[in-house]
């Protein structure tokens, strides 16, 4: 038997219909409902893994690379490989220490395995020593196994980035040139859409306002054409004519009512389209902007400090060597510039995290700037729509105008704007 015919599917000349009553019906579910009785449920409670499934998520070596050598004493160093991220990476142990710190910050209520403990300061023979560095290593090797297989951890990004992120490898080599100049484009670009969402929150404003207005001054032409004083003896000859425009103007405030309605449909537009718009990408823009603030207070400044420091160690321990001071006094400030050293190392590795997120963030902020095309659009579209409606009413408007304009012969003419200097001519 094929794979195709284990499958259910039937091969090419294999007797159609014989087939087809060699097979049992198949039935399909009626309804959803009927499909949902069919599949068992999960149980939320339960956890869906065998020791197999967990076993083979990863399989993480730690092995020791050659020691390098710090100012006084050597660092030790691990080469992690991942069999699941395909990758190696070189870790001291300070860097797991810094990792198991961001577990049980963000998983507090999750099995953090213990890490081993540091090596005590201090003279061991050379055999105790490596004995004490093999041990480290297997416990070592032991937490990062339990920690790539447990579900939670195995699935989220502090895992990844500890297993394949190798600090400056991932960075150009001018992410400092290039975070400085991605700073003050976003600052830029910042300031731009604020000047841009303060108009465009005018805009909707006036359309509002213009809303107001238009219904006032409808209720006054309404309220006009509703007057009943009575007409003076002196304008009798006009009786009528002044009657005529009293009843065409009681009627004029429904369609400037209707006219008020489409500027305020405008303006809420406006404001939930446009301005709403350049809000959320304003907010973004303010985000990165906070960002990069955090990076320099923070994790660079703190980088900055602690090399001072160190610089200030290294002199005085050079003073301390000529001056032939006491060997406890240059044994604690040596213990103090290893301490210092192992600092550095860990705000070096979180400063590079740092550049890193920031290098990815920076690629967000230009994944939402085609944003500006929808606004613009919708802005457009906007007006576009707005004055369409609001024009189509004016012209619903004027034929009901035209028992306002009566000629010599009182007949109706169309409105017609009076010649230039004569309106207000003496």
């Amino acid at each position: 038997m094929t794979a195709g015919e284990m499958d259910g599917e039937v091969p090419a000349g294999s007797g159609g219909a014989a087939s087809d009553l060699a097979k049992p019906p198949v039935i399909e579910p009626k309804d959803p409902e009927q499909l949902l009785m069919q599949t068992p449920q999960r149980n939320p409670l339960l956890l869906s893994h065998t020791l197999q499934e967990l076993l083979s998520k990863d399989t993480v070596q730690v092995e020791l690379i050659p020691e390098k050598k710090g100012l006084f004493l050597k660092h030790v160093e691990y080469e992690v490989s991942s069999k699941r991220f395909k990758c190696s990476v070189y870790r001291r142990y300070n860097d797991f220490v810094v990792f198991h710190e961001m577990l049980l910050q963000k998983f507090p209520y999750r099995m953090v395995p213990a890490l081993p403990p540091k090596r005590m300061l201090g003279v061991f023979p050379p055999v105790a020593d490596r004995e004490f560095i093999e041990s480290r290593r297997r416990a070592l090797k032991r937490f990062i196994n339990l920690v790539a297989r447990h579900p939670p951890f195995s699935e989220d990004v502090l895992l990844k980035l500890f297993l394949s992120f190798s600090g400056s490898d991932f960075l150009p080599a001018d992410i400092q040139a290039q975070f400085a100049a991605s700073r003050e484009l976003i600052r830029n670009i910042y300031n731009s859409f604020y000047k841009l969402r303060d108009r465009a929150e005018r805009i909707a404003s006036r359309a509002i306002d213009n809303a107001s207005d238009l219904l006032i001054f409808g209720k006054e032409l309404s309220a006009l054409g509703s007057d009943t004083t009575p007409l003076p003896s002196w304008a009798a000859l006009n009786n009528s004519t002044w009657g005529t425009l009293k009843q065409a103007l009681k009627g004029l405030s429904v369609e400037f009512a209707l006219l008020a309605d489409k500027a305020v449909q405008q303006g809420k537009q406006e404001e939930s389209d446009v301005v709403e718009k350049l809000n959320l990408f304003l907010d973004l823009l303010q985000s990165y902007k906070d960002l990069c603030e955090r990076h320099e207070k923070g994790v660079l400044h703190k980088h900055q400090r602690a090399l001072h420091k160190y610089s200030m160690m290294k002199k005085q321990m050079m003073s301390a060597t000529v001056q032939n001071k006491e060997p406890e006094s240059v044994e604690q400030l040596e213990s103090r510039i290893v301490e210092q050293e192992n600092a550095i190392m860990t705000m070096e590795l979180r400063n590079y995290f740092s550049l890193y997120c920031l290098h990815q963030e920076t690629q967000l902020i230009h994944i939402y700037l085609p944003l500006t095309s929808h606004i613009l659009g919708a802005f457009v579209n906007s007006q576009i729509q707005g004055h369409k409606e609001m024009s189509k009413v004016w012209n619903e408007l004027k034929p009901k105008l035209s028992c306002l304009f009566v000629g010599p012969h009182n007949m109706p003419t169309p409105p017609l704007s009076p010649p230039e200097g004569n309106f207000f001519s003496n």
